[in-house]
């Protein structure tokens, strides 16, 4: 309300207390830290241009994740157009959130690759509900879809992504059918 009463540095407050957010948004969603600092750019870019479409239906901050999942899925759109691959960053911190600094810095790239091979769909909801830690009813309004279809994605996201990170044994390999 501040802002679009004129005071702009009621924006600078608005992205202090949200950037690292959105940053967490947006790397787990490109996948590349360049292209997620792109993102959370071009995010708050929309959100100064376009404050006043915001309505008070929902939380200023589902309102803003929307925008910024949005605008990763409109960059990754435009990616795939011009496929690039990214140079892999080895000096990426440890997962602040792990006990065990060490064994977070191991897993990283492990997770990191098994995101990769996630449809964008069900990795939104991953990022948003796993890793971001936001409520289902939260994440639904943040992609717009049903709460049933966030719990489906993740579902889907998650066996995928257990798939991926080997897991998953296949049915023959389970230890009752030897």
């Amino acid at each position: 309300d501040r802002y679009l009463g004129g005071d702009v540095a009621a924006f600078d407050e608005l992205v202090r207390a949200h950037q690292y957010r959105v940053f967490g948004i947006c790397l787990r969603m490109m996948r590349d830290r360049e292209a997620a600092l792109d993102a959370v750019q071009e995010t708050f870019l929309t959100v100064f241009r376009k404050a006043d479409r915001y309505k008070e239906q929902a939380a200023f901050s589902t309102w803003l994740y929307r925008v910024a999942v949005n605008t990763c899925y409109d960059l990754l759109r435009k990616a795939k157009r011009r496929r690039s691959e990214p140079l892999p960053e080895t000096t990426d911190p440890a997962d602040p959130r792990s006990a065990d600094p060490l064994e977070s810095a191991e897993l990283r790239p492990d997770i990191e690759k098994a995101l990769q091979g996630i449809p964008v769909e069900f990795r939104a909801a991953i990022v948003l509900v796993d890793l971001e830690g936001l409520a289902l009813e939260t994440a639904a309004d943040i992609l717009d879809v049903p709460l049933g279809t966030v719990k489906s994605r993740l579902f889907r996201g998650r066996r995928i992504l257990a798939e991926g990170l080997g897991n998953l044994r296949g049915r023959s390999q389970h230890p009752r059918d030897d």
